[in-house]
């Protein structure tokens, strides 16, 4: 595989993620069995950050925040355990009283929306239809069994499940095409025709830079931005045309939830007024301990989230571990 094509695919399959910090009783969540091996102690670990209040909050608080909300984004890292467990908490409280907004997933592209619904006629109350339907071991994504605890809950509730995202053919097609692999209505649509202010600009490269260890061509910078930009205002958008009356949830990669220009920028274009919340789940790494210490280096403002929940950390490889076996220009 060409070192083109690779940077498609992994950016098809995934993303790249104040004040004092008095210290309040440790919540719940803090004493829950947690699946992430690394630094459960840490002291950051199930404790909840308000990012505009700039104080920590408990997980009933972060519920009326979030039920207040016409689209909620769960930020996760996508091959986390605890993330996906606390997603599938917060869908199931948050539907507890009978609301049923619609369930979008990252994971999904629009373009299995036919084969989700088909699925789940056939049997609504099973999710492991919908991993058969799309073909979920050969997607890229992490492991069925990581993603099922959410899909079992927007099933049990009857909740619609949307898929989200751009078809990975179509990111492929922008990353080597540019604007012009979409059609000129698909481009307008999603904003793309609009140059991004030359600071978010900026800060998107660094970040593209950064997330591909810095062994990323030049000249893939901006294509790799373009395909970034597609695809947050395609889930805005699928958010916003698919919302039920109670609005619409989106699993999504901590990097499309920003608020500063993931997929809340979007929604603020396509829905101005609507309220948005974002949560990030984040791992929690000894060399920082306090909230502020986990804000991108590109986010100057700090924190791009309404709220960080603190978790422990997976055990991964070295992400820049291929991008060094393989020079740039091979």
């Amino acid at each position: 595989m060409s070192l083109r094509l690779c940077l498609v695919f992994l950016l098809a399959c995934g993303c790249a993620s104040s004040s004092s910090t008095t210290r309040a009783p440790p919540p719940e969540s803090q004493t829950q069995t947690w699946r992430s091996p690394l630094h459960r102690d840490h002291p950051l670990v199930g404790r909840i950050w308000d990012v505009r209040q700039g104080r920590f909050v408990d997980e009933p608080t972060l519920l009326a925040e979030l039920a207040r909300a016409r689209f909620v984004l769960l930020g996760e890292r996508h091959d986390n355990p605890d993330h996906h467990l606390l997603q599938a908490r917060l869908v199931d409280a948050l539907t507890a009283s009978g609301r049923k907004p619609t369930l979008a997933f990252e994971m999904l592209d629009v373009e299995q929306q036919p084969a989700v619904d088909e699925a789940l006629a056939r049997e609504p109350g099973n999710p492991d239809v919908i991993a058969r339907a799309v073909a979920w071991e050969k997607s890229g994504w992490p492991d069925w069994s990581l993603y099922r605890p959410i899909f079992a809950v927007g099933t049990a509730r009857g909740l619609r499940i949307v898929g989200a995202n751009l078809p990975r053919a179509q990111v492929k097609e922008l990353v080597m095409r540019g604007p012009d692999a979409l059609p000129p209505e698909t481009r307008s649509r999603l904003g793309l025709e609009t140059p991004l202010p030359e600071d978010v600009a900026q800060a998107m490269r660094a970040e593209m830079h950064e997330s591909h260890c810095g062994h990323l061509p030049e000249a893939m910078l901006e294509p790799m931005v373009l395909a970034q930009r597609a695809r947050d205002a395609q889930m805005a958008d699928r958010l916003s045309t698919t919302a039920s009356d109670a609005g619409a949830i989106l699993i999504t990669g901590a990097g499309h939830a920003r608020t500063d220009r993931g997929v809340p920028a979007q929604l603020a274009r396509l829905a101005p007024g609507a309220p948005v919340r974002s949560l990030a789940f984040l791992e929690v790494s000894p060399e920082a301990q306090e909230p502020r210490d986990y804000a991108p280096s590109d986010s100057p403002g700090g924190l791009p989230y309404d709220h960080v929940w603190f978790t422990p950390a997976s055990e991964r490889e070295d992400p820049c571990a291929a991008f060094r076996q393989k020079s740039p220009g091979k």
